[in-house]
């Protein structure tokens, strides 16, 4: 995983706020270039192994609503370039179209078989294939589409200095986002002004914390979160902690 020299980074991106966060990625190549490895050796395995449970997802979304089988939207990964993710359809086809961007409880867009596949975390499990071509990395800040990106304050934008995540302590901590913003009026606002902050710094502090064990723990306690454990307590009291610590 490449951190290219900071005179190549989006004219956006070069703001003190990015800087300090660049100069601790930089002294960690090393573990970077790892990570890329470890993310096409791990990638390219579970593609392999998990290719029956593709065929089976793709052959029940086609068999319950008309529409693709992935739903492809643009969002932004790595130096804010775009791309077009990944992801087994839940909802009715066009959904992004026929409503907001953010998805709420109970929404009206999503399949019978949908909801199934959201219960069990398995429509982001193609996502495989972004961190097989490098869009993606395993654990990183989850990829927003443009709109909200447009919204980034100067500090967060230096969550674009590596690869959108598939998983992250954020989504852990935040694993029940739809239901928050099911009694929201307006879901695209409170997503921005509220839920997006609050997730950024979890995000901002796991770059000032980068390791490639700290990434290992976020990993496992993913498989945790989607088997039913709460694990996102662990991560409050370590941000309120290292808060007081920064004081």
């Amino acid at each position: 995983m490449k951190l290219v020299k900071w005179e190549e980074l989006p004219e956006e991106m070069k703001t003190p706020q990015v800087r300090k966060y660049y100069e601790i990625l930089k002294k960690k190549r090393v573990s970077l270039a790892a990570k890329r490895g470890f993310d096409v050796a791990a990638s390219s395995a579970m593609l392999i192994m998990l290719s029956p449970v593709f065929a089976a997802l793709a052959v029940a979304i086609k068999a319950d609503s008309e529409g693709p089988v992935f739903f492809r939207q643009e969002r932004v990964t790595q130096y804010g370039r775009r791309f077009r993710i990944f992801k087994f359809r839940t909802m009715v086809n066009n959904a992004d179209k026929l409503g907001t961007q953010v998805t709420v409880g109970n929404d009206k867009r999503i399949t019978k078989v949908g909801n199934y596949i959201r219960k069990f975390r398995l429509d982001e499990i193609c996502q495989l294939i972004d961190v097989f071509r490098g869009t993606m990395t395993f654990v990183g800040t989850r990829p927003e589409v443009p709109r909200y990106v447009e919204r980034y304050t100067p500090e967060m934008m230096a969550t674009l200095l590596l690869p959108a995540g598939v998983t992250s302590q954020a989504s852990i901590c935040y694993k029940d986002e739809a239901e928050l913003l099911e009694s929201s009026q307006d879901a695209d606002k409170t997503y921005v002004e509220k839920i997006l902050p609050e997730k950024m710094k979890y995000n901002l502090r796991a770059i000032k914390d980068f390791s490639l064990f700290n990434e290992a723990m976020v990993l496992v306690d993913t498989v945790l979160a989607v088997a039913g454990v709460d694990v996102s307590k662990k991560y409050d009291r370590a941000v309120r902690r290292r808060r007081k610590a920064d004081v």
